[in-house]
């Protein structure tokens, strides 16, 4: 996926351009930093359209990962053991992340009297069909991500755990938080990115309607 932060991020922090040898390592640099913060998050930050998703229902509602939501395309009841997939009716979407599924049963188009076997084809497993996301990274994601590669990028020696400094005849050399060639999320990090309401914390579980 496309990295979270620029090179020009990383300049603009700097305030100055970035050597040869900067430019060289910065692009893997933020790729990484973007891969923990997605990690984190559980959040692309990117816009995607038609993205499809296959989730569990919680009592009656789906709840998108991804946001935000710009709009819900399809709901499909998925079938087991050689049960069709059935698109579902009757689904509405809160304009924010949660889709409710009526528990009156055009919702998933089958006949009101279902044998046990026919609710075992359909356990509360649909595949929805939307997109989300924006055109531009949220400021503070690209924050955390630019100072998560610059920690490496400008680090005094690539060997983790090691800081150093010469000003003229005075050198020092302490074994410190240095990441060395590893980028690496701080507990400040995570904390910036929870503050900014940016951590997925809701999971999906199975509901079933009899």
């Amino acid at each position: 996926m496309v990295p979270l932060a620029s090179t020009i991020d990383l300049q603009d922090r700097l305030g100055r351009p970035l050597t040869a040898q900067e430019e060289a390592r910065a692009q893997a640099l933020l790729a990484d930093a973007s891969a923990l913060v997605r990690s984190f998050t559980g959040r692309s930050f990117t816009r995607t359209d038609g993205d499809i998703v296959v989730l569990r229902a919680q009592q009656g509602e789906i709840r998108l990962p991804q946001t935000p939501v710009l709009n819900v395309t399809e709901v499909v009841a998925i079938g087991t053991g050689g049960s069709p997939d059935l698109p579902v009716v009757g689904w509405r979407w809160d304009g924010i992340d949660i889709i409710r599924i009526s528990a009156d049963s055009p919702a998933i188009n089958m006949p009101e009297l279902w044998t046990d076997e026919e609710y075992d084809s359909y356990p509360g497993t649909y595949r929805v069909t939307y997109s989300h996301g924006t055109a531009e990274v949220p400021g503070g994601v690209v924050a955390v991500v630019a100072r998560m590669a610059l920690r490496t990028l400008t680090s005094p020696t690539m060997a983790g755990g090691v800081t150093g400094e010469t000003i003229g005849p005075y050198s020092y050399r302490t074994d410190g938080s240095g990441v060395g060639t590893a980028v690496t999320m701080t507990d400040d990090d995570r904390r910036m990115l929870e503050l900014a309401g940016y951590r997925r914390k809701a999971g999906m579980t199975m509901a079933r309607w009899r």
